[in-house]
């Protein structure tokens, strides 16, 4: 289950235009010239066992919105949490709605030249 998981996730970071993948602190990563915006980690809830999540950069106040308001979805992620990133639970979660976060926070750091390439 979770190779399939990676490949969801990998279809979705490497369709934008420059993203490759690296391996950092033994989790896949994905970037836009060096610039990290989305990881693919375990996250541990509270009341359930490890899932795979995909933690990505979202604006700010965005995270404190989702997390609240969708607990089931999404939640702040150790580490990068105070960074204002966003944990989001994978088998929770469409397609649709994985891609327009992701893109979001490529966006968020890619050059601008590479924002104007993707259509949100």
């Amino acid at each position: 289950m979770r190779d399939k998981r990676l490949e969801r996730i990998q279809r979705i970071c490497l369709a934008l235009p420059e993203a490759t993948e690296q391996e950092a602190w033994g989790a896949p990563t994905f970037r836009v010239r060096k610039k990290m915006f989305a990881m693919h980690a375990k996250s541990v809830n509270r009341v359930e066992a490890s899932r795979d999540a995909l933690w990505c950069n979202a604006p700010e106040g965005m995270q404190e919105i989702l997390a609240s308001n969708e607990p089931e979805k999404y939640f702040v992620p150790p580490y990068m949490g105070v960074k204002g990133w966003i944990g989001i639970l994978l088998d929770n979660v469409d397609d649709e709605e994985l891609e327009a976060l992701v893109t979001q926070s490529y966006c968020m750091v890619a050059p601008k030249k590479l924002q104007a390439l993707v259509s949100e």
